[in-house]
């Protein structure tokens, strides 16, 4: 009795001496873990707990009255949050820099041989730039202050003092490049105010000059713009990712002076790929439609399954006639020709929607919902469909212009995933991507390895967010999951690990086998964000038409095929390497670009445009910094 007096009063000492300094230390724990915005620190475990055998409570003084002893409250568990979206910050303008256009020359007047000045024709002093204020982005700044800080270089769209052919072809050409997604209101100029009735040469010239330069300053924007986008992805969210193109704007004022069409040297600089060119199409196609194309509509308030009866059938035929391809409606010719507007969802008539539905990617089931509905009726207005077409040819300007011979094409709002290989499609599959709360990142990148029975690293976001409440609840979870645990590279038990403290330095991953989260392979191109492709044991999912349902890798259909395609061998020898059950890394023989993209509309292999649900909500985000734009680049202050 007498030792255990005298150890509880030791204890009690401590406890009183070293409260201050536990406060602190928890709090700089807090603070190394990056969780400083909690409101109280997760670690509720401290030595006194050690000493006295408790592992969950701790005696601890309560600060309204110091002398008394309570229990510790409970604390909030960690967050690790994702990615977030920004307010729009457009790129940097600022004023042409002047002074570099302050070299007087001489253009005017040429001294004869004989001594005497001989009037030549009428030209722009070249003296008035300096007193030009034209705004443009620091790229274009930067060309403009190179090209007419020389003396050496005319002016590219005055002759003498009258503005020239060339500047009204590309004034007209800026004002139409609405056909290539772009705003003409970024690439506006007005006219000089010149009054011919005034004799002073000195306002003359100062409206010339000014247009000069504000022309240029929009055929070099025109330009940047058109190669690399208006705007700069990575100012979107934390879910965009790319290096953003540089464009070398030196040489294209000079370019632009010395072309014989001006409107054909602008239009060779704008992307002529494949599939840029099926969404000009497309946008082309769509503004020339007229208004009075009546739109069919489809009114279901609920699901109409196969033998049921609705009015509605007879919009059901009139919208696959309208939408489907050239080919699925040969296929059904006979039941397109047979049906005479009855009420019954007939057996023909649900082979016809299975096939309508296998087309676009759909569940072929022959059941017609909303996403069917929406699909058969066109899924958006016009209206709708150039807003996608806009934002997808800008984001398109943010990949490289020629994606290759052989890559590998992840669209996310399509759920789909393709190969391509020689030019062409050779497959696809439907594909799993991350739900919205974590979004799947929009990047590119090159696949460099298929793992056959992988091990599973869990992100500590998973450990956190949803492991975490598990293991302070039962210590024991992980180990009885057969998860593998170690700490600093050491394994150790679940059970032995504090989870009340940091998960820094402890990593946790679930070892191959049956029911491992990423199945029986996985496809690695390494990034930054730990995204990958990979199997899964949860087939079920692709069974759905709204498949952002993952943590934000990519899970795919048809795993086997995929490494096949990647690995350049046959669907039998990837079986084989799984069949073996080991742990096995592989390299790609040659490295395969991949893009894993983001958009709500984007041709297939046929050419045709194809319109996604926006699952994301991105494409508004986009918009929003075309607007932001279109009104930095307007102010002139």
């Amino acid at each position: 009795m007498g030792f255990a007096y005298a150890k509880d009063s030791v204890i009690l000492g401590l406890e009183k001496s070293m409260t201050s300094f536990f406060k602190g230390a928890v709090s700089a724990l807090a603070l190394s873990c990056g969780f400083a915005a909690m409101a109280a620190p997760a670690h509720a475990y401290t030595l006194m707990d050690m000493i006295r055998g408790h592992r969950e409570r701790t005696p601890i003084i309560n600060p309204a009255n110091p002398g008394e002893f309570g229990e510790m409250p409970a604390m909030p568990l960690p967050k690790v949050s994702g990615p977030r979206y920004y307010t729009y910050k457009p790129d940097a303008m600022r004023f042409v820099n002047i002074a570099k256009f302050a070299e007087p020359t001489v253009t005017g007047a040429i001294a004869s041989a004989s001594g005497e000045a001989a009037m030549g024709p009428v030209v722009v002093e070249r003296q008035f730039l300096a007193e030009a204020k034209v705004r443009a982005d620091v790229n274009v700044a930067k060309a403009l202050e190179a090209y007419y800080g020389s003396s050496k270089n005319p002016f590219v769209w005055l002759t003498g003092a009258e503005i020239n052919d060339r500047a009204k072809a590309a004034m007209s050409f800026l004002s139409g490049v609405g056909s290539v997604g772009l705003d003409p209101a970024d690439y506006t100029v007005d006219l000089p105010a010149v009054d011919p009735s005034n004799p002073d040469p000195a306002a003359r010239d100062r409206a010339l000059t000014q247009f000069e330069l504000q022309l240029s300053s929009k055929v070099l924007a025109y330009v940047q713009d058109t190669v690399r986008g208006r705007i700069d992805p990575n100012k979107i969210s934390g879910y965009h990712d790319f290096r953003r193109k540089q464009v070398n704007l030196g040489p294209v004022l000079k370019l632009a002076r010395m072309s014989p069409d001006i409107g054909a040297y602008l239009t060779s600089r704008t992307p002529d790929g494949p599939q840029f060119a099926a969404l000009k199409e497309e946008l082309d196609k769509l503004k020339a439609e007229t208004a009075g194309d009546e739109p069919i509509t489809i009114s279901l308030d609920r699901l109409l399954r196969p033998g049921d009866s609705s009015p509605e059938v007879a919009n059901i035929v009139k919208a696959i006639g309208k939408h489907a391809s050239e080919a699925l409606k040969a296929q059904h010719a006979a039941t397109l020709a047979a049906y005479s507007g009855g009420f019954v969802y007939s057996p023909e008539l649900v082979s016809l929607v299975e096939s309508f539905q296998k087309e676009h990617n759909l569940k072929p089931d022959g059941v017609i919902g909303q996403a069917t509905v929406r699909i058969m009726t066109g899924g958006d207005s016009n209206a709708s469909k150039i807003d996608k077409l806009t934002v997808a040819m800008e984001q398109a300007r943010w990949l490289p212009e020629d994606l290759g011979s052989r890559y590998v094409f992840i669209n996310q709002p399509a759920f789909m995933v393709y190969y391509h290989n020689d030019n062409k499609e050779q497959l696809s599959m439907r594909v799993v991507v991350g739900q919205k709360s974590n979004q799947t990142y929009f990047f590119q990148d090159e696949i460099e390895t298929v793992e056959f029975n992988p091990f599973w690293g869990v992100p500590q976001s998973i450990i956190i967010n949803e492991m975490l409440p598990k293991l302070r609840a039962d210590p024991n979870y992980l180990d009885r999951l057969g998860y593998e645990v170690a700490i600093n590279g050491h394994a150790v038990p679940s059970s032995s690990v504090d989870w009340y403290g940091s998960t820094s330095n402890v990593s946790v991953r679930q070892p191959p086998s049956g029911d491992n989260a990423l199945g029986e392979l996985k496809i690695l191109f390494p990034n930054s964000h730990a995204i990958y492709m990979h199997d899964t044991p949860s087939k079920s999912f692709f069974k759905r038409d709204m498949r952002a349902l993952s943590h934000g890798c990519v899970r795919l259909a048809d795993p086997r095929a995929m490494a096949a395609a990647v690995l350049n061998t046959s669907v039998a020898d990837v079986a084989r390497q799984i069949a073996a059950g080991q742990n096995k890394a592989v390299s790609v023989p040659q490295k395969i670009p991949v893009y894993v993209s983001y958009f709500t509309a984007w041709p297939n292999k046929d050419g045709v445009v194809e319109y996604f649900d926006d699952v994301y909500g991105r494409d508004a985000y986009v918009e929003k910094a075309f607007e932001t734009t279109t009104k930095a680049r307007d102010a002139q202050i």
